[in-house]
């Protein structure tokens, strides 16, 4: 119910202009060319990104109604700008970490649904916030206060703050391969059973597909090359949003994976369309998973496996690169199947235990091996 400060919120407070920020020239364009524009330029940006804007722009104007009991209109100032970061971001006091919010503001945020919980923002939900308004200001061609020296200055040493407090981003834990085997083992001979099982295989053994990714997988990017084995083209991803046709693209689908897959794809008797289905009752085949349908397969075989953790769609993701570092794969195969192209970024999945397997930190124990082998050869005492 929106009622007091709420009631100032628009019913949808929109992030872009009418043409997503683009540079096309679309004045003198005739009224249908230029929804024509406009359509072309909403489908390019993916539905994650469109809504993940919305929801920050709906954040902030929820936020400024409360903090100034007034509707946001862009541009904001800078003084509002720097009020958003210190009501959400904790610094520390004598009397511990703190941040500005009001406990009503943030109560009524909760309650209104605008916030999950009480309490300070993640560092990197305040990223992503501050982010999405600077975009905001971008598209329309405002001045942008989320530029302005004092901003820059005060979300740098925010991040520095967290860092020395030892705050790390939170991550998904990572469904390495022993983990794996057991959500595999709680898929049973049912349809759902084989579904389950081809997914969870597919998406791990092909590179840790998106959850979005497996949801638009499709038979047209599906080709079989030998009696177990696939090869899925995935035409479009996060990395490659413009569709380049690069070798990058083409995912082995081999061994137990084809196995599931082929298993799943005859038993659904698919031949066409969605690779993914949902299974209504009396074991109909349905229409196509949504994403989030994806996420909540994966909890649920945790679950039912008794695997104790934080774990997503994106623990698939992760777990294939923990487990390639695991086993000292190459960094440039592994990112062939990821389809990363930044080292940096594929690192950022790496976990403990994944460090742990790196021939590098055991380079004193190498060489205490070799020293003793030497001595033994040659049949001096070791000292």
């Amino acid at each position: 119910m929106r009622n007091g400060p709420f009631s100032l919120i628009p019913q949808d407070q929109p992030l872009e202009d009418t043409q997503q920020g683009s540079t096309l020239p679309s004045a003198g364009l005739e009224p249908a060319a230029q929804q024509a524009v406009r359509e072309l330029l909403r489908e390019g940006e993916s539905t994650n990104t469109r809504n993940s804007y919305q929801s920050a722009m709906r954040y902030w104007a929820a936020w400024h109604a409360l903090r100034f009991e007034r509707q946001m209109q862009l541009p904001l100032n800078v003084p509002c700008v720097l009020q958003f970061i210190i009501d959400h971001a904790q610094r520390q006091t004598g009397a511990g970490l703190a941040s500005e919010m009001p406990a009503h503001m943030d109560r009524a945020l909760v309650e209104a649904g605008y916030k999950a919980r009480e309490g300070p923002l993640s560092h990197n939900t305040l990223v992503h916030r501050m982010a999405v308004l600077s975009k905001a200001h971008q598209v329309h061609g405002l001045a942008n206060p989320c530029q302005d020296g004092a901003v820059r200055e005060l979300m740098s040493r925010t991040r520095k703050a967290y860092a020395r407090r030892g705050e790390q981003p939170a991550k998904k834990d990572a469904l390495t391969r022993d983990l794996l085997e057991q959500l595999l083992q709680t898929c049973d001979d049912s349809l759902r059973g084989r579904r389950d099982r081809a997914l969870l295989l597919f998406a791990w053994s092909s590179g840790g597909r998106r959850r979005s990714e497996v949801a638009g997988a499709d038979m047209r990017h599906l080709r079989a090359v030998g009696p177990q084995e696939f090869i899925y083209t995935l035409a479009h991803s996060k990395t490659n949003q413009s569709g380049r046709d690069v070798p990058e693209n083409h995912k082995p689908v081999t061994g137990r994976a084809a196995q599931a897959l082929a298993d799943w794809l005859r038993a659904a008797a698919i031949q066409e369309g969605p690779i993914f289905r949902r299974i209504r009752k009396g074991g109909h085949v349905g229409e196509p998973l949504s994403p989030a349908t994806v996420r909540d397969i994966v909890k649920q075989r945790c679950a039912l496996a008794g695997v104790e953790g934080d774990f997503s769609a994106h623990s698939l993701r992760s777990g294939f690169v923990t487990e390639a570092g695991r086993q000292n794969v190459p960094l440039p195969d592994t990112m062939a199947l990821t389809g990363h192209s930044s080292v940096n970024t594929v690192l950022g999945y790496f976990r403990a235990d994944s460090a742990l397997s790196n021939r590098a930190a055991r380079l004193l124990d190498a060489g205490d091996d070799d020293t003793a082998a030497a001595a033994q050869g040659s049949g001096r005492p070791q000292s």
